[in-house]
C-alpha cells in the first residue's frame, strides 16, 4: 500500500509543482521589431529555468491588442493552458487611442474577472502614456489601475518601461518601445516582483 501511495505522490508531484504563467499583453511584452527569443517573456522563461523553478511561461501578447481583443482571446487561452497566474499588461492601446478610461476599465476588470473564476490569480500592470495626452486624460487614465488593483486586491507590477526612459539605448525611436537591449533589464524587474506569486 505504501508502494502504491509512493508511485500516487511521484506521478502527481510534477503537475503539483509545475505552474503556469500566462502572460496577457500588447507589444510591450510581444517583442516589438524583434525576435521572439529575444523578448522579455522569453528571457524570463530562461532564467527561471535556470533558476530551476518549475513554471511554464505562456507569452499570449499580440502587437496593437486592446483591452477588447484581450476579452475575445482570454477565455479559450484559460481553456487551453489553465494558468496558475495570468499577468495582464494591456490598456496601453486603448489609452494611445483615446478611448474613455472608464470603458477600458470596465473591460479590464472583466478580464480579471475571467481569470479569477478560472482559478488563476492575477497580477496587474500599470500602465503610463506618453504626456502629450494631457494632464486631465493621463490623471483619469493612470487612475484605472491603482483603482482595480484595489477594489480587486490585486499585486500591481510598476510600469516596467518608466526605469528605461531616458537610459541610453533603451528605448526605440518612438519613445514607446524598450529595444532588444532593453529587454534582459525587463525580465529581471518582472521576475523579482512574480516571485511571491509562484
Amino acid at each position: 500500500m505504501l508502494r502504491i501511495l509512493v508511485l500516487l505522490v511521484s506521478l502527481v508531484s510534477p503537475a503539483v509543482l509545475a505552474d503556469t504563467l500566462l502572460i496577457l499583453g500588447d507589444s510591450l511584452s510581444a517583442g516589438y521589431r524583434m525576435r521572439s527569443d529575444q523578448a522579455w517573456p522569453h528571457l524570463l522563461a530562461e532564467q527561471w529555468q535556470r533558476e530551476g523553478r518549475q513554471v511554464t511561461v505562456v507569452n499570449a501578447s499580440v502587437s496593437g491588442d486592446t483591452t477588447q481583443g484581450g476579452l475575445q482571446r482570454l477565455p479559450p487561452l484559460l481553456q487551453r493552458h489553465q494558468p496558475s497566474l495570468v499577468l495582464l499588461e494591456l490598456g496601453g492601446n486603448d489609452g494611445l487611442r483615446g478611448l474613455p478610461p472608464k470603458l477600458i476599465e470596465r473591460n479590464l476588470a472583466q478580464l480579471i474577472t475571467l481569470a479569477g473564476d478560472a482559478g488563476a490569480r492575477v497580477v496587474l500592470t500599470d500602465i503610463q502614456l506618453p504626456p502629450n495626452y494631457g494632464r486631465r486624460y493621463l490623471q483619469q487614465f493612470e487612475g484605472v489601475f491603482n483603482r482595480l488593483a484595489s477594489d480587486h486586491q490585486l499585486p500591481l507590477l510598476p510600469f516596467f518601461v518608466a526605469p528605461l526612459v531616458g537610459q541610453n539605448g533603451m528605448m526605440m525611436d518612438d519613445g514607446i518601445h524598450p529595444t532588444a537591449a532593453a529587454q534582459p533589464l525587463i525580465a529581471e524587474q518582472v521576475s523579482e516582483f512574480l516571485a511571491p506569486y509562484l
